[in-house]
């Protein structure tokens, strides 16, 4: 699908607040009380998770807010260089067409730096990560007051630095955005296209332009949940949709995540002329996750493993623990997509074993679990 290319953009000039958060003022309170660095109040404030909205009619300081206008569900981290101290956190989940505060307060850093990842749904992330900065995040909500020095559960991850420009509230923001540059509504109606195409409806082209295709798709995925129409017009709309594309379906592929490790998975399908690899999809512990195989192929082909909170994959008597068979298909570390299936090595990729998925019932699900 041309011009997806997710990419952080400032769109500050086109932009109309969404979910702005004023805090109440009370000057005198804040002349007597001492002032805290950005990286302190960056460090005491709450869990990213645990963040409130709060509105009143004129703001005494400046908050950061994100501002979601991709066809993704999206979490971001955030990292503040300030007198040569750089600090990380995160993970703040941001819908589409929906804002989120993500730094409380006036902001005083020297640089501001923006991470941002899909979530696992949506298989391996689309956010093309090449920030000139690397920064420690870790998997779960996290705040790391040493940035630049990963310990044990952190990983290094791309930060680009980020010029947030202030809104008609007084407040700062930055947009997520894609090459297509869609307005609010736009990007809210990709999304729900998205996740219907990966639900198994068919919802294409993902272009943020209703239609009959897309109402009835959106339809038929209501009907099939039990879902009342009142609930396309909720705040709860995006996790809904998230949560039943992670539970098994009666159709297509499923993937059910047992252990209590990350799973990554990768899906092949075979398509008569050529057989077509593509991974990598994260797999949270305990959840399900619907692969988006597109068309009829004749055969697919499923290989997970598990890996660890630093990414390395989980032995168990020194053998990997994965799920996969006998069919040799190409992979590599990152994400990848490829329909040549010789030469795996000579091409920088790595021949991988996969196991064949009987489909005959037309839907199947694979669930993978400690030995």
């Amino acid at each position: 699908m041309a011009g997806l290319v997710p990419a952080i953009h400032d769109l500050s000039s086109r932009a109309k607040d969404v979910d702005a958060r004023d805090k109440p003022s009370n000057n005198e309170r804040r002349v007597q009380r001492p002032r805290r660095s950005t990286l302190t109040r960056f460090l005491m404030t709450l869990p990213a998770a645990a963040i409130s909205f709060v509105f009143s009619s004129a703001p005494a300081f400046a908050d950061l807010k994100i501002c979601n206008r991709m066809s993704y569900v999206v979490e971001a981290a955030i990292g503040i260089d300030d007198k040569a101290a750089t600090a990380t956190r995160g993970w703040f989940r941001i819908d589409p067409a929906t804002c989120r505060v993500v730094v409380q307060g006036t902001l005083s850093a020297d640089r501001i730096l923006l991470n941002a990842r899909a979530l696992g749904v949506y298989g391996a992330s689309p956010i093309p990560q090449n920030g000139s900065d690397t920064l420690c995040v870790a998997q779960d909500n996290f705040v790391i007051a040493a940035a630049r020095q990963c310990r044990s559960g952190q990983t290094q991850a791309a930060f680009t630095q980020i010029t947030p420009t202030q809104g008609a509230d007084g407040n700062l923001v930055a947009y997520l955005a894609e090459d297509s540059e869609y307005d609010d509504e736009q990007a809210r109606l990709a999304a729900i296209q998205r996740l219907l195409v990966i639900a198994g409806y068919d919802a294409a082209p993902i272009d943020g332009v209703d239609g009959p295709k897309t109402q009835g798709a959106l339809a038929a995925f209501l009907k099939s949940r039990g879902l009342s129409s009142d609930i396309v017009s909720s705040p709860n709309l995006f996790k809904t949709m998230v949560d039943a594309v992670q539970t098994p379906s009666p159709t297509g592929l499923t993937w059910c995540n047992d252990t209590p490790h990350k799973v990554m998975a990768a899906v092949a399908t075979d398509e008569g002329k050529s057989v077509t690899s593509r991974g990598w999809y994260r797999i949270d512990p305990k959840t399900c996750l619907h692969p988006d195989v597109a068309g009829q192929p004749r055969q697919i082909f499923s290989f997970a493993e598990a890996i660890d909170a630093d990414n390395r994959v989980v032995k168990l008597k020194d053998k990997p623990l994965n799920w996969g068979g006998d069919k040799q298909l190409c992979t590599r570390e990152t994400k990848f997509e490829t329909n040549e299936q010789t030469d795996c090595g000579a091409r920088g990729f790595a021949a991988t074993g996969f196991g064949a998925v009987d489909m005959s019932s037309g839907g199947k699900t694979l669930r993978f679990a400690m030995p």
